[in-house]
């Protein structure tokens, strides 16, 4: 089975600073991979330049295909679906305008969607600007399943997310990834014990640790590559 994302030697500078520094990791087809690390480590830049978002060296392969001088749009129409850390929703416009604009093809997954996310349908014509961070969430995740993209990107669902909400969202990404490659960005642990099957941990720019998730249950080895004990 193809791979859905193989990178090697990924090399991207901003700004002066040499965020990734020589990253390799492939995304197998099916289920989620997740990308860990600390804060500043390159998780956010990688799914950037995946997107041909930020310049980068390196090669790029999506579903095969060598993507690393694409622009974006004709990367997206491989069939890859966005959710980006700061949501990015069009604020002055309404939750229906939003997703209008994301649709793309003719398998528009209307009812899917407002069977994962009631409330947009009830907030049709509200401004995207006026609803919660949870709601607006709901929205940026909404979009990018409107069409059944085979590739899911997401990076940090559960930012400044009550603990509720997000396991409401873990609950939505279980069902996406039933027919959906995910690649997944995300701090919060239990979230991804709960989600992932395999991961790659970076650190200054570099890939430090790539696995199972279930190597998440070793306190020792989350602590030494995250800083952090592992709890659930």
């Amino acid at each position: 089975m193809t791979n859905a994302i193989e990178i090697n030697d990924l090399h991207v500078t901003i700004a002066g600073s040499h965020i990734l520094q020589g990253v390799s990791l492939i995304v197998p087809s099916g289920g989620v991979t997740a990308i860990l690390g600390r804060n500043g480590v390159g998780k956010t830049t990688t799914l950037r330049a995946i997107l041909g978002l930020v310049a980068s060296s390196g090669q790029i392969k999506v579903f095969d295909h060598e993507v690393s001088s694409w622009p974006t749009h004709r990367i997206v129409r491989l069939g890859i679906g966005y959710v980006p850390e700061d949501r990015d929703v069009f604020s002055g416009l309404t939750v229906e305008e939003n997703l209008r604009l994301a649709e793309s093809g003719a398998e528009v997954q209307y009812d899917e969607v407002f069977s994962l996310f009631p409330e947009l349908k009830k907030r049709g014509r509200q401004r995207a600007g006026t609803l919660s961070g949870g709601q607006q969430q709901m929205l940026s995740i909404a979009r990018a399943l409107l069409n059944n993209r085979p590739l899911l990107l997401v990076d940090e669902p559960s930012k400044g997310l009550a603990p509720k909400i997000v396991g409401e969202f873990a609950g939505v990404l279980e069902r996406a990834a039933e027919h959906s490659t995910v690649l997944l960005v995300e701090q919060n642990l239990s979230v991804v014990k709960r989600l992932a099957q395999r991961i790659v941990v970076l650190d200054h720019g570099e890939v430090v640790h790539r696995g199972e998730a279930r190597d998440l249950d070793d306190p020792t080895l989350v602590r030494q590559l995250l800083g952090v004990t592992g709890a659930a």
